[in-house]
């Protein structure tokens, strides 16, 4: 089987059985906080200034910033998505080198900087305090397999959210151009179609997601490997 359709496999199997998960919706944030968080460091190494942050319970968010127009708007409208994808990534790359500890880090070291620094309205305040807590509960368990289906729960739902933002901004961008976010932003920049935006996002997020299930594949067969050689030994 092609590493492309394992990918799409692994995706579909983790949206459906995700959802089946009580409270895995609170998770599905994480990704709007990384995404969020993308526009606004953006903003700031592009010498703009971020005023605040607003996450919401339908797991949406904005970024409210001044930033010159010109160039400066394109960086900024890729930023978002591209961050969110890069960061599940990420979260993949740290279980397949054994490093749990880090993408734990990671993933809290950005909510404290959102509480920190950006978000300022209440959902997004509660969730983050929450998100916090419950990261940092994990984090500390000595039960390393439940540390380990906490941190693959959350890996998973950010994987699966960094896909489908880009596929909702086709299907707006089809419906009704006007209304797909970061792509419409992009195209008022430059004069490309939303839709060539939004397929670009899709793009860079499955070539993402297809790194983030290599790095999951491997651990598990270096995993079964390992057991293999002990038993034989025993």
């Amino acid at each position: 089987m092609s590493r492309w359709m394992t990918t799409i496999l692994f995706l579909v199997g983790s949206a459906i059985l995700t959802h089946w998960i009580p409270f895995s919706s609170f998770f599905r944030n994480v990704d709007t906080m990384v995404h969020e968080l993308g526009h606004a460091v953006t903003t700031l190494l592009l010498s703009g200034k971020v005023l605040y942050i607003q996450l919401y319970s339908n797991h949406s968010g904005v970024t409210y910033s001044f930033i010159e127009r010109g160039w400066k708007t394109i960086p900024l409208g890729l930023s978002g998505y591209i961050t969110a994808s890069l960061f599940a990534a990420f979260l993949f790359t740290m279980y397949g080198k054994g490093k749990l500890t880090v993408g734990y880090a990671a993933m809290t070291l950005l909510a404290v900087l959102s509480l920190a620094f950006f978000v300022n309205n209440t959902f997004g305040v509660l969730w983050l305090i929450g998100f916090i807590i419950v990261n940092g509960i994990a984090m500390f368990l000595p039960f390393e397999s439940i540390r380990k289906f906490y941190y693959l729960l959350v890996s998973f739902i950010c994987l699966e959210e960094s896909v489908m933002g880009p596929i909702n901004l086709i299907v707006l961008s089809l419906s009704g151009p006007g209304r797909a976010g970061d792509a419409t932003g992009l195209s008022r920049s430059t004069g490309v179609p939303a839709i060539v935006w939004a397929i670009l996002f899709l793009f860079i997020a499955l070539l993402c997601a297809r790194k983030a299930i290599a790095s999951f594949i491997g651990k598990s067969r270096s995993g079964r490997a390992r057991s293999s050689r002990w038993e034989s030994q025993a």
